[in-house]
């Protein structure tokens, strides 16, 4: 490693050389114990075990993993797990040819070219730990720990590239050609080479890879930054991991110079950064839907029984969000949501999304934000993000320059990170338009595509997007259009599959039955909070959803599809007919998109009850949940309240002239003010709103202020 101590004070703390008879430190747990002996003991626990390690190296010669309860319950003179865990770094490499001979063993003779009957060769053996103990706190990583086995849990928030690390060097001297063979320390430390030999590269090497470990946000303090660690992983690890997943690793928690350590530290002869050499690695179940789940033959019985029940879908939905009260077809859009429908591949290569997008669009405290983070919760892998707080980057993804090599490399951002799960995000209007642009391509087409500082390339993000919003004026306003209240885009509106406007409706029954219902929550919340670990139902239930995404790729069955397309066709006319009727387009537009949302949801639903066929009654049910959501939706606002009588139309004209004598063009007028005084002279105040809304449509009045003040345009 470059700049060791400069120059300053030269140590090793080789790990020993494999062979090497001699005795072990002293200071170790069972000083006593030769190297010999304690790699006898390792060969009769892989051997004896039930046989279940010499299947297994059998099977795969490249590593074997252990489990340290396997250790600590082998007993023998020596606790083979206590010497691991005091000194990994000395023993391991025991463990490790241990396993090698023992495979030797196993494998019977070849003959060689001579005819002679010869050892097979054997690659090395890798040994990786896992342990069932409770993970260490990365903030008590101490110095009583360095050199120790330590198990700790995180999320990866970096993977570096795949380097060569050369585990010995060969050095030949310049005047008497004489070869020397000198190992290198695992992990990050380096070889000491002598000063007066020449290096030359006729080594032996093995894959190395550092990754970034973060706490889990749960486990951070309050007011504190997470902190990060640095790991190392060697051989069959490497490439084993990408940015985001959440991991339980064992490991050694080892120290190393820096090279571009800091100008103060720089001359300190005794200041070492720690990192952990990573022996074992686990990704943490819940996460890990990334790799193939395994799932018990239990698990698979009690998911496969619960599908089979005729209330499957209503149980589901009632385990969503059991804390909000209502909002029933909200909840079963967003059990869709989490069971997604079937992604394919077409013949010639086109790719069919299967995700499914729901936005929630209305007023505030209808507990938009609860969902979306009890879906953060349950989905196996989910991202919460919030409008205003997200740049088009950090969306997709960002190109940084890495401080020691000076190259560029792609980080990728929330939609990357989510690939395969979930992106919630809250306060979707107050995002940036240029920003929100950004997620257009990885809503439809999943791929995020990034030309910048040299790097061209293709990310995928085949991610669900929640979203929630509210319309411009904060409050849903039923004297103005649809158009007027969902202030987005087009373009972005018909991305979504189902667009529902949830508005907080004054009734004096339903208000009643809410606030028993919210301080029943807060009553019993208390009993909860002691044991903060989530509850069997809610991880049950994530469990199910990963296990149907997995097992359950739905279609639609022949007669369902001819329903289908006949339902299509009669929604498309009507809203050609209510185009017609009203002169202006729908604020949401029904497209063929639309039809695909259908069938998504057709196949979601069909998921839930792990049923291969969507049927026609999943079709009806997906049909129900488009017409309640999107469809009410478009036709939603005062368009509904256009076909006016003859005398409506006739007081609207008179207001509108009385407004336009009250203001000149150019001036303004308080809209309160205005309203006053026109019903003073006896007209209706609904037809005075609503005959100023027609003028705004017209583009005659603008408002100001928080639509407070009306100025008269020309």
């Amino acid at each position: 490693m470059s700049g060791w101590d400069e120059g300053a004070v030269y140590y090793s703390d080789q790990a020993a050389v494999l062979g090497d008879g001699s005795a072990n430190n002293p200071n170790s747990a069972a000083g006593t114990a030769t190297r010999d002996s304690v790699r006898t003991l390792f060969k009769e626990f892989i051997r004896n075990n039930d046989f279940r390690y010499r299947e297994s190296l059998l099977q795969n010669p490249k590593f074997l993993l252990v489990h340290m309860e396997d250790l600590y319950a082998f007993n023998r003179d020596l606790a083979l797990a206590d010497l691991l865990r005091s000194a990994p770094a000395d023993y391991l490499p025991l463990f490790e040819s241990a396993a090698a001979e023992v495979l030797v063993s196993l494998r019977s003779k070849k003959s060689g070219e001579t005819g002679e009957m010869e050892e097979p060769e054997v690659p090395p053996v890798q040994i990786l730990l896992t342990s069932k103990e409770d993970p260490v706190s990365l903030r008590s990583l101490g110095a009583q720990y360095i050199s120790k086995l330590v198990k700790i849990s995180g999320i990866t928030i970096a993977a570096s590239r795949t380097k060569a690390k050369a585990i010995t060097v060969k050095l030949v001297c310049k005047n008497c050609r004489n070869v020397k063979e000198v190992p290198c320390r695992p992990g990050l430390g380096g070889a000491i080479v002598p000063r007066s030999c020449d290096h030359i590269p006729q080594s032996m090497y093995v894959d190395q890879q550092t990754l970034k470990l973060q706490e889990n946000p749960e486990d951070v303090p309050t007011g504190e930054l997470p902190r990060n660690m640095l790991l190392s992983v060697d051989r069959h690890l490497v490439q084993t991991i990408v940015p985001g997943t959440r991991l339980t690793i064992m490991g050694i928690y080892s120290i190393f110079q820096s090279s571009n350590s800091s100008a103060s530290h720089r001359g300190a002869v005794a200041v070492r950064q720690p990192y952990i050499r990573v022996v074992g690695q686990e990704e943490t179940n819940e996460a890990s839907s990334r790799g193939p789940a395994s799932f018990t033959s239990e698990e698979v019985e009690e998911f496969k029984k619960f599908a089979s029940e005729p209330d499957a879908y209503k149980r589901i939905c009632s385990k969503i969000a059991p804390s909000i009260f209502g909002h029933e077809d909200v909840k079963k859009a967003v059990s869709c949501l989490l069971f997604g429908g079937s992604r394919k591949i077409l013949p010639d290569g086109v790719r069919l999304r299967g995700d499914i997008n729901v936005l929630l669009l209305g007023d505030p405290s209808t507990a938009k934000s609860q969902f979306l983070k009890f879906v953060e919760k349950t989905a196996p892998i989910a991202v919460y993000t919030s409008g205003k707080g997200s740049s088009a980057a950090g969306l997709t993804a960002s190109v940084i320059r890495d401080g020691s090599s000076r190259e560029f490399y792609l980080e990728g951002g929330a939609m990357v990170l989510a690939d395969g799960g979930v992106v919630c995000i809250d306060e979707f209007d107050k995002m940036r338009p240029e920003d929100r642009v950004a997620i257009h391509e990885a809503m439809e087409q999943q791929t995020i595509s990034i030309a910048k500082a040299g790097i061209t390339t293709v990310l995928n993000s085949r991610t669900s997007v929640l979203a929630a919003a509210n319309p411009p004026s904060g409050r849903y306003d039923d004297l103005k259009t649809a158009q007027d209240n969902i202030d987005l885009q087009t373009t972005i509106l018909s991305r979504f599959d189902l667009i529902f406007i949830v508005k907080d409706i004054r009734m004096y029954s339903q208000d009643k039955i809410i606030a028993s219902h919210i301080i029943k929550v807060h009553a019993s919340a208390d009993a909860i909070s002691a044991d903060s670990r989530p509850s069997k139902e809610e991880n049950w239930l994530k469990r199910y959803i990963q296990y149907c995404r997995a097992q359950c790729h739905p279609r639609l069955s022949e007669s369902a599809s001819t329903m289908l397309q006949n339902s299509y066709v009669t929604i498309r006319q009507d809203m050609r007919q209510q185009a017609n009727d009203t002169g202006e387009a729908a604020a949401i537009p029904i497209t063929v998109r639309q039809l695909e949302a259908i069938v998504r949801l057709s196949e979601a639903l069909a998921k839930m009850k792990l049923s291969h066929i969507a049927t026609e009654e999943n079709v009806q049910e997906a049909i129900r949940l488009f017409t309640v959501s999107t469809m009410d939706a478009a036709r939603s606002g005062i368009n509904q309240q256009l076909n006016l009588t003859p005398e409506m139309a006739n007081e609207i004209k008179q207001a509108e002239t009385q407004i336009k004598r009250r203001v000149g063009i150019g001036n303004h007028i308080s809209e309160r003010k205005l309203i006053d005084e026109l019903v003073r002279m006896g007209m209706n105040e609904s037809i005075v709103r609503r005959a100023l809304i027609i003028m705004h449509q017209r583009d005659e009045v603008e408002y100001k202020r928080e639509r407070r003040i009306i100025l008269r345009k020309a």
